[in-house]
């Protein structure tokens, strides 16, 4: 299995170009085409980019992170999630990127064995960051009215996150 992986995106590659050359499609001018309109999207996005990147320092510099940290810490401790873990629950819909980069404080802290770290990768695995979604993928398009969307994903991210902790208990604290 590990061998066939390493030729599956080549062969996809190679497939796609045969299948071209069939359909006698002019594959080089169609890949800059494509090319360009992907530099158009990526410029357009840059707006979004910013606005939720400074929203997310701002977030965390002002203390955010923390004063809801303290809010909720001691109803979760009492359902079995670490104090620790609570920033990975605020910053998931905001920032994948800060996500990891606190997901792997918790494993140098706790070790990939420890029950916290286990809880903090099924929870990064089971939602989405979705201000990131909406701010990229929708202003990409021009897509202005997105409320329930936003309502929609925000739901999602709250199953994920309860579902996280109910089955991560289920796993991991059963077995201790």
């Amino acid at each position: 299995m590990t061998s066939l992986s390493l030729y599956i995106l080549p062969l996809m590659i190679l497939g796609i170009l045969i299948a071209g050359v069939i359909k006698k499609v002019p594959i080089y001018e169609e890949f800059i085409e494509g090319a360009k309109d992907g530099f158009k999207v990526s410029i357009s996005i840059i707006p979004y980019l910013v606005a939720i990147i400074v929203g997310i320092s701002m977030f965390k510099a002002s203390g955010g992170i923390q004063l809801v940290t303290n809010i909720i810490g001691g109803l979760l401790e009492k359902l079995s999630v670490p104090f620790d873990i609570i920033p990975i629950m605020i910053t998931r819909s905001l920032s994948g990127s800060a996500t990891l980069g606190l997901f792997s404080d918790i494993v140098n802290t706790y070790g990939a064995e420890s029950y916290i770290t286990k809880l903090a990768a099924v929870m990064v695995g089971s939602s989405e960051t979705t201000f990131y979604v909406l701010a990229v993928y929708f202003g990409s398009v021009g897509i202005k009215k997105y409320r329930y969307a936003l309502l929609t994903g925000i739901i999602a991210d709250i199953t994920g996150i309860v579902l996280a902790i109910l089955v991560s208990r289920w796993f991991f604290l059963a077995s201790i």
